[in-house]
């Protein structure tokens, strides 16, 4: 019983590596708790479910976000037990900028469109609150694949300029959760085909029409991959 009552108390103290100026964690997170830094959390390990899978963002830690913390941890080679401490935090704050962006991701990369995020399917908030995940989502690409730089061409788009690209009216890119990668460093194929890994439920590229010349990932609600090109 009083081994049992240490590891809870254990599990509730604080586990702040540093102040951060985006966000600062006041406590070791586990499977069970939950609450708004278990949400934070999982937006920033949104980006290693597993092979197929999504990673939901509801301030619950169960097997899923433990499983995902653990391939965060093992990606950038700390002790692999999916509780975030101060170690797992210290990452991540050296991972994400004062805007509470990746490093490698901003809000002008994913809104080349309307700078207010209004104008699409959903409120200015949320647009840019799905931007956020998607740009945590490709941090974990972007790792995975050598730490090279991603293109990104279109992030979110309002209605005209959804419109103005010939984008289809039911978009995700209205919503703010979609981006469109073009080739650099990583083939288009190279990129559909790791984006699996990352939590993309959308992910379109080579042989889908017209995407000869990018790769668009999302956040639909259903998988819908597509890329025959790529063998996807």
């Amino acid at each position: 019983m009083l081994l049992s009552s240490v590891v809870l108390g254990v599990m509730a103290t604080a586990g702040t590596a540093r102040a951060d100026s985006c966000y600062t964690w006041s406590r070791t997170l586990a499977q069970g708790a939950s609450g708004a830094d278990v949400k934070t959390l999982q937006i920033r390990v949104a980006g290693y479910p597993g092979y197929g899978a999504v990673l939901d963002i509801d301030g619950s830690y169960g097997p899923a976000t433990a499983a995902a913390v653990k391939r965060f941890q093992s990606a950038y080679g700390l002790t692999a037990d999916g509780i975030a401490g101060p170690a797992t935090f210290s990452k991540i704050y050296a991972l994400q900028d004062d805007d509470c962006t990746p490093a490698h991701f901003s809000y002008a990369e994913l809104n080349r469109c309307n700078s207010t995020w209004e104008g699409g399917a959903v409120s200015a908030a949320t647009a840019k609150a799905n931007a956020l995940r998607t740009m945590w989502k490709l941090e974990a690409l972007r790792h995975a694949l050598g730490d090279r730089s991603i293109t990104v061409t279109s992030g979110f788009r309002s209605r005209a300029c959804n419109d103005a690209v010939g984008g289809a009216t039911s978009s995700r890119h209205l919503y703010g959760d979609a981006a469109d990668l073009g080739a650099g460093p990583h083939s288009l194929c190279t990129l559909a085909r790791q984006a699996r890994n990352h939590g993309f439920s959308g992910i379109l590229g080579p042989g889908y029409p017209g995407h000869g010349d990018h790769t668009h990932v999302d956040h639909r609600s259903s998988r819908f991959w597509s890329a025959s090109s790529c063998g996807i």
